[in-house]
C-alpha cells in the first residue's frame, strides 16, 4: 500500500491563505517530512508513505494557536488535510 499527504492553511481571520507555516509529518516520535505552506498555502508533505497513524502539527500565524496537533490513519490512496485558522479557533476536514 502507498499513501500521499497534502495540506493547506486558510487564514480565516484575514480572508487568504497562509503562507509560509511550517507543517511537519510524524510517525512516532519519529519526523517523516516537513514543509513551509506556498504563496496558496498548500504544502505537498510526502508521497509513498506506508499505511499507519501519522501526527500533523502545524505552526499557524495565530497569538493563541501556537501549535495544532492533528492525528491522522492513513490507508492506500491520497489524502488532503486541510486547516482553518484564525486568531481564536481552527478547525480541520479530510479533504479530496
Amino acid at each position: 500500500m502507498s499513501c500521499s499527504l497534502s495540506t493547506h492553511v486558510l487564514d480565516t481571520a484575514a480572508g487568504r491563505p497562509a503562507a509560509g507555516v511550517t507543517v511537519e509529518l510524524r510517525r512516532g516520535a519519529g519526523s517523516v517530512a516537513a514543509a513551509e505552506t506556498d504563496a496558496d498555502g498548500r504544502a505537498r508533505l510526502a508521497d509513498g508513505l506506508g499505511a499507519g497513524t501519522y501526527s500533523l502539527v502545524f505552526h499557524p500565524p495565530s497569538p493563541f494557536f501556537t501549535r495544532v496537533e492533528l492525528q491522522v490513519e492513513l490507508e492506500d490512496g491520497h489524502y488532503h488535510v486541510p486547516l482553518l485558522v484564525s486568531p481564536y479557533g481552527c478547525a480541520s476536514y479530510r479533504g479530496s
